[in-house]
Formats: structure tokens, sequence, C-alpha cells
């Protein structure tokens, strides 16, 4: 760890203006995209002037997020075959977006998901329901970037106190806050186009210097990893993680089924999809994500196996604690990629790749922000509380007001979830956004019956479930990662509730329709199909 330490401090200058270059650059972009906002429609959804292919890097933009560069190579550094679990779920995820949500949410909304819903149910009731999950998932989702935050920054400085972390967590919250209230849709979105660039830029140079290390021979690689992890065969086998008990199991599938169904329900993603003009570049857009995503996720092989050989659980340990949450793994290999600790070339990759995973976090909470900001202006807002009266100055106006209560709340929540593995955090939005939102989606797309309080029935239960297992789960007490230590409230054996609250979320949705006395307006719902197919009279 003195190493570690002194190496850091020695190099801090050249970090620090790494940082500081990438932060300059960015509020640039966004200075001069905020200049362009003339209208709601600017500030939401910029313009809807972006092609396929540059919302597609912005997509990749926002969901490549801390969890997936430092998370899940933490979590294959450390579980080995059951981290890579990770990386398949949250890639097979884009075929639910794909296939199920992309064209009929950029035919049927606007702004927000809850204008889908709301197109032929009652307003305020609809859009009071899918604001409030809107803002929970992406408070979660939020958590995850600033705790990653803390731990880079942390490492860069070579500090081992909390108090690092926290001025981190408040700088990036400050950043974030600038980016949605000044940018709005078109500079966050410039900004994870440069972000995805630079983090596949990133991803790729380390990918090839780890395979070099072991003559591009990944054999070699996974057999050096396996022996440095110390549990042998063990650790490329299924099981080192998910499949000690049936518990463990029954997490697995819990979270597997979060992942797979989470992307098509998350906020942030789905507001991505009225960025562009037509349905057909809302298709192209999901198109080029995937295979930007996919490529990434392949990457994450090399990274996380990579840092198992190289850095092994006792570096990790001596940065992190003795239960390592992985989250330092991807800076840790690039500095043993660039001469290790100490070394100059080592200083230069570790504060290379930090800035690539800072400008990763950055990129992400601004979208988050926005997503959450947008949608209490256009929905809790204009709709609910000024019944469709507000003018869109005053609407953008909330939104900017809302960006900076979101950005407060979750830096508050922030500096008391450090010891959380970031993935794991990500894991738990996605179970959220599966259990409350992706239910409502699919009903409200493709049920003729599915009513108000049957939309209202499914967000709420399964936004309250998901939550309140989480509450009860080993995430937070009576578990070795636990967030509170020396406490034991848990009742609930499983650390992601998607096995649970997702099936509560679609049952609530669908006993909420058949018991309520509403009929629905048959000729709604056909105008709903229409245009959510074919693109007429989409905004």
């Amino acid at each position: 760890m003195t190493l570690l330490a002194s190496s850091a401090t020695e190099h801090r200058g050249l970090t620090m203006t790494l940082f500081g270059v990438f932060v300059l650059a960015t509020l640039v972009i966004t200075v001069w995209a905020g200049r362009q906002n003339r209208s709601a429609a600017d500030f939401y959804a910029g313009g809807r002037g972006f092609t396929g292919f540059q919302n597609g890097l912005a997509i990749s933009g926002d969901y490549m997020s801390a969890a997936s560069f430092l998370g899940i190579a933490g979590l294959i550094a450390l579980n080995g075959y059951d981290g890579f679990l990770y990386s398949i779920g949250f890639l097979v995820a884009w075929l639910v977006a794909l296939l199920l949500i992309a064209e009929p949410l950029r035919n049927s909304g606007r702004f927000t998901m809850a204008d889908v819903l709301a197109f032929r149910m009652r307003q305020r009731p609809v859009r009071t329901a899918a604001g409030v999950s809107t803002i929970v998932v992406s408070i979660f989702y939020l958590l995850a970037q600033m705790v990653g935050a803390g731990a880079l920054v942390a490492l860069l400085l070579g500090v081992t106190g909390d108090g690092a972390k926290r001025w981190t967590i408040l700088a990036v919250g400050a950043l974030m806050i600038i980016y949605v209230v000044i940018g709005g849709m078109k500079g966050t979105t410039w900004v994870q186009i440069v972000k995805a660039v630079l983090l596949i830029i990133g991803a790729a140079l380390m990918t090839v210097l780890v395979l070099a290390k072991y003559h591009f021979n990944p054999s070699e690689l996974l057999g050096a990893a396996a022996s440095a992890s110390g549990k042998g065969t063990a650790f490329l086998e299924p099981g080192l993680k998910y499949g000690a008990t049936g518990t463990s199991k029954l997490d697995f599938i819990s979270l597997g089924i979060a992942l797979v169904l989470g992307t098509a329900g998350l906020p942030h993603i789905l507001v991505r999809f009225y960025t562009v003009p037509t349905a057909k570049t809302a298709r192209k857009s999901v198109l080029w994500a995937i295979g930007i995503i996919g490529v990434f996720y392949l990457m994450t092989l090399a990274l996380g196996f990579g840092a198992a050989a190289l850095v092994g659980r006792s570096g990790m340990v001596a940065v992190e604690g003795k239960t390592p949450s992985g989250n330092t793994a991807a800076p840790l290999l690039a500095e043993q990629l660039g001469g290790g600790a100490g070394s100059p070339g080592g200083a230069i990759m570790l504060a290379v790749i930090s800035a690539v995973a800072f400008a990763t976090i950055l990129a992400v909470v601004a979208g988050l922000t926005l997503a959450s900001s947008a949608s209490f202006a256009h929905d809790l807002y204009a709709n609910v509380i000024r019944r469709g009266k507000a003018t869109e100055k005053e609407e953008v106006l909330s939104a900017k007001w809302a960006a900076v209560a979101i950005g407060a709340v979750s830096i508050v929540l922030s500096l008391y979830a450090g010891k959380l593995s970031t993935a794991a955090l990500v894991a738990l939005a996605f179970a959220v956004a599966a259990s409350a939102n992706l239910p409502t989606l699919l009903y409200s797309l493709f049920w003729k019956r599915f009513t108000t309080a049957g939309a209202v029935s499914s967000v709420y239960a399964g936004l309250i479930s998901s939550v309140v297992l989480v509450i009860f789960s080993p995430v937070l007490s009576g578990g070795k990662s636990s967030l509170f230590q020396g406490v034991d409230f848990h009742w609930f054996p499983l650390e992601n509730p998607g096995l649970v609250s997702i099936p509560i979320g679609f049952l609530a949705g669908w006993l909420g329709t058949l018991l309520s006395p509403e009929r629905p307006d048959p000729a709604k719902y056909a105008e709903l199909e229409v245009r959510s197919l074919t693109g007429l009279g989409a905004h």
C-alpha cells in the first residue's frame, strides 16, 4: 500500500492535469451545446437531431458506466467465471430493448416514459407514479457512479481515509449538476459520445497489453489468472460466487433476470430514444449500441482475468481493505501494464485509464440526472402540479432546479455507500427498473384492457417490493460485505430482489386491471397501436 500511495503522490501533477483537461473540455462542450437550447425539445431531447451512429455512441456512453469498467473488471478478478455473468446479462438485455421497446417508445412518447403510459390513461396518477419510479431508479444508479468516483480518486491520490472520497463525491455531484443545468440533452449527449470513444480506446489499449503479456494466447492468460487466484480451476468454472448453496444459485437466477429485463426499464436509456428524428433511426442507434457495447464487454474478459493474474486479490486488499469490492481492479491493472507502482510508465497508464474512468462516471451521472430531473419537470411539475398549464420556460426552469435537488440527495446518500461494489449497486437499479417500469411499459403498449389502476398498481408494487427487499437483504446487513457491519436486520436471503419483485410488478398490473371498474377506451388503444407501430402522429 505504501508503494502505491507514494507512486500516486509522486505523479499527482500528471494525474490532475489529465483530469483537468478532460473536465475543461467537457465544460466547453456543455457551454457550446447549452447556447443552442431554444425550447423544451432542445433541453429534453437535444432537438431530436442526432444520427443513429451518434445516438448509438451516446447510448453506449450512458450504458458503459463505472459498473461496467470498474465493477465488472473487479468482479471477474475476484470471482472468475461468475463475475463475467454480469457482462453477459448487460449485453443480452439489449435484445429486449431492441425488439420490444425502442421503436414503439420513440413513436408513442415525447420526452419521458410517462408520455407513453399517460397516452390512453388518466394523466395525474400515472405521471406521478412514473415520475417517482424514475427518480428512485436514477438515484440507485447514481450511487454506483459516485462510489466508483470516490474509490478511483482515493487510489490516484494515494489516500486511505474517507475525506478524499467525500470531497470527490461532492466534486462529481457539482459537475453533473453543471452539465445538466447548462447543457441539457445536447451537452450531455456530446459528453457521452466523447466519453464512449475514450473508453473504447482505453479498454482496447489495456486488452492488447494484457494479451501481449501472455503472447496473445487466451488460454495462457486464463491459466495465469486461475493460478494467481488461489482457487485453481474452480476460478474458471461456474459456482465460485453463485453455486455454493441453494440460496446463491437462486441469487444468480435473480441477478440474471434483473440484468436482462432491467435495461428496457432504465429511465436514462429510455429518454435516449427521443433524441433521434425517426423510429428507424432509434432502431439503428440500438443496433450501433449493441455492437459497441458487445465489443466492450468482450474486452472486460481480458481486463478482469488480466487483473486477477497481474494484480490479484492481495493487490486489491492492499488498497481497499480486507473485503475488496474490486472497484480498483482496472486502474491497478493499468498501473501494472505500464511498468508497476513507482514507475513513470505505471503512473502514466494509471493516470490515463483513471481519467477515462472518471470521464465515464461524469457522463453517466449527467445522463441519469437529466432523466430524473426531466421526469420531475415534465411529469410531476408541468402535468400533475400545474395540470398542463406550465409554460415551456417554467418547465425547463423546474427541471434545472430538480437537477440541483436530485444531485444533492445523491451526494448525501453516496457518502454512506462507499463499501459497496459499483456493479452490485447497478444490478439493484436494474432490478428496481425491471420491477416498476418494464411491466407497465409492456402492458401499456401491448395489452388493450390495461387501465390506469393497473399501471399505478404495477409501478408502485414493483417499486416498493424491490426497495423493501433490498433494505432487508444481505446488501445492507448480515453479510461479509454488507453496508452496515455489526448489525443484522435482514430476513430476505437474496442480494438481488429481481426474482421476487419483477413477478410482483407484472402480477400487480394484471390484478389492478382486472379488479378495476374502469373500462379503457378502445379507440385510444387503437390510436396508440397505430402510432407505436408506424410512427404516424409521432412528435
